[in-house]
């Protein structure tokens, strides 16, 4: 069973959740059945979903199917917002179950399913997972440059040559200039003695951070966990970043050069005082790690 620090981790398909709870005692994930029902078929229904594992799962036990033999149950949010117990299948489960759904869909599931996650935003991610339960983020500063290359330098240490340092290059990213590199130290300077002591000013220095994007690569992961940094020590609060989509984020970072109220009123609705969760801060880093995914 489950207890309180469970790791609960969320991949995407098709811009649809894929759930995965750890579990210590075997150490390995175990991925919702009815999560990856939902994505082979499309389905949006939870009841349909549900009956319909329910009968590929009496199918299944007639053949004798390893799938179901293989089958756990552990607790998962259930749509009305209790945790219930849900069916559960390990990776080489998951990959049986692909199998028994025809078509595109199931071979590709399958091959993102298998992905590697030996590439840098794998490994980057893993170490992010880290964060939380280390005593490093206690000594990381809040609000300030260094901070932020703190928590750049070890999401990316030993991946990228330039990790925690500030970039000497210009760079842009969909037509938008960040911070001439000329002028960016006393940018970052300027960022950093912004005042933090409400939402609104915490907000306006995410927004003044991302505008400067100080690293060559991996700003956007970095600042987020910068900003919850903040929130988290001027006011108990973090971003619950699952109620915040995908393209939403990247709309309102887009105007947020121009317009910040947008990108401020998708943070301040996602507030959450849940800043003790493991739950919380895993769900985070998945979604951080989503948002800069290419399609």
């Amino acid at each position: 069973m489950m207890g309180n620090n469970t790791k609960i981790s969320i991949r995407f398909f098709d811009d649809r959740e894929v759930r995965a709870v750890w579990n210590e005692e075997n150490n390995k994930w175990w991925f919702s059945v009815l999560d990856i029902v939902a994505v082979l078929t499309g389905q949006d229904d939870y009841t349909k979903t549900r009956n319909y594992w329910k009968y590929l799962k009496a199918k299944l036990k007639k053949e004798n199917s390893e799938v179901v033999s293989i089958t756990t149950q552990l607790k998962l949010f259930a749509p009305d917002g209790k945790k219930r117990l849900s069916d559960m299948l390990d990776y080489s489960g998951i990959i049986a179950l692909g199998k028994q759904f025809p078509g595109k869909k199931a071979n590709r599931f399958i091959e993102w399913f298998t992905y590697s996650d030996e590439s840098i935003d794998g490994k980057s991610k893993t170490k992010a997972y880290a964060l939380f339960e280390s005593s490093f983020v206690d000594s990381i500063e809040v609000g300030t440059t260094k901070g932020l290359q703190q928590i750049h330098a070890y999401l990316f240490g030993g991946l990228y040559d330039f990790a925690g340092q500030i970039r000497q290059k210009n760079i842009s990213k969909g037509g938008f200039q960040f911070a001439v590199s000329h002028f960016l130290g006393n940018t970052l300077k300027q960022i950093e003695q912004m005042p933090e002591n409400a939402f609104d000013e915490i907000a306006d220095k995410y927004v003044e951070m991302n505008i400067a994007h100080p690293f060559m690569e991996g700003n956007g992961r970095s600042t987020r966990i910068w900003l919850d940094l903040i929130l988290r020590k001027r006011l108990k609060k973090c971003v619950d970043w699952s109620k915040i989509s995908k393209n939403d984020h990247l709309n309102a970072m887009i105007t947020s050069s121009v317009n910040s109220a947008t990108i401020k009123d998708l943070l301040k609705n996602a507030l959450t005082d849940e800043i003790d969760s493991l739950e919380m801060f895993m769900k985070g880093i998945d979604y951080s790690y989503y948002y800069e995914e290419n399609e």
